[in-house]
């Protein structure tokens, strides 16, 4: 019973230190190029610049609203797609935080289970 608890003790050390990966679909650079469309590109771009955050952010930066129009309009059409690709892949606010206390809730859970499991008591004295 004893190399079983360590067992899955250091199986699940292992598992949680495993990078999450998400996987996906590459985007042929073939296929992307001939498959621009400038005003979508923008389209999704301006909503990107029309939330508060970022329009603060950029305030903050000393950009105004026409210089961030001039940077655009310098931009090939391919340069604009790929700003829009990259807006995709953005996660804001979105961390693993959940994630990582579910799995050390379940750790928690794990070494609990395995010490009544063998009969085992832990004192903490203070």
């Amino acid at each position: 019973m004893r190399h079983i608890s360590w067992y899955l003790v250091i199986t699940m050390f292992i598992i949680s230190i495993a990078p999450r990966v998400d996987a996906g679909l590459s985007p042929s650079e073939i296929i992307s190029l001939q498959q621009l469309d400038r005003e979508a590109d923008l389209e999704k771009i301006q909503k990107v610049l029309e939330m508060k955050m970022v329009r603060e952010r950029l305030e903050a930066f000393g950009f105004t609203k026409e210089e961030i129009k001039q940077k655009f309009d310098q931009l090939s059409d391919q340069q604009i797609h790929q700003l829009a690709l990259q807006l995709d892949d953005i996660r804001v606010g979105k961390g693993d935080a959940l994630g990582v206390i579910v799995i050390l809730l379940f750790i928690a859970i794990l070494v609990v289970l395995l010490l009544q499991a063998t009969g085992k008591r832990v004192v903490i004295t203070g």
